[in-house]
């Protein structure tokens, strides 16, 4: 085994730590941002924009997909959540058994 191949397989591992963590970050955030929109926040609140900015590019989409009129709540964040729980469960165990494989 090459030093390179461990290199390889080192950095894919890494890459897929970094990805799961990056993604359950993320889902800590939509869930924040679920919890919030249940009370009235104070949207200058710096905290509320924050998670308005880094969350909207993502459920703007899905909203657009299924709007909240049709079914009376929003269930972009449930979607969101379930798309992160494929990603973790496909894209970083496949990286992570790819890594695997190169050892």
């Amino acid at each position: 085994m090459s030093i390179l191949e461990i290199f390889s397989a080192n950095l894919i591992a890494g890459i897929a730590k970094v990805l799961y963590y990056a993604l359950n970050i993320y889902m800590y955030i939509i869930i924040a941002r679920a919890l919030i929109s249940w009370v009235n926040p104070d949207p200058y609140n710096p905290i509320v924009q924050f998670l308005y900015r880094i969350t909207e590019p993502v459920l703007a989409p899905i909203r657009r997909l299924i709007p909240v009129y049709r079914i009376g709540i929003d269930i972009s964040p449930i979607i969101v959540i379930l798309i992160i729980y494929f990603l973790e469960n496909f894209l970083v165990v496949s990286l992570l058994e790819l890594a695997q494989r190169l050892r």
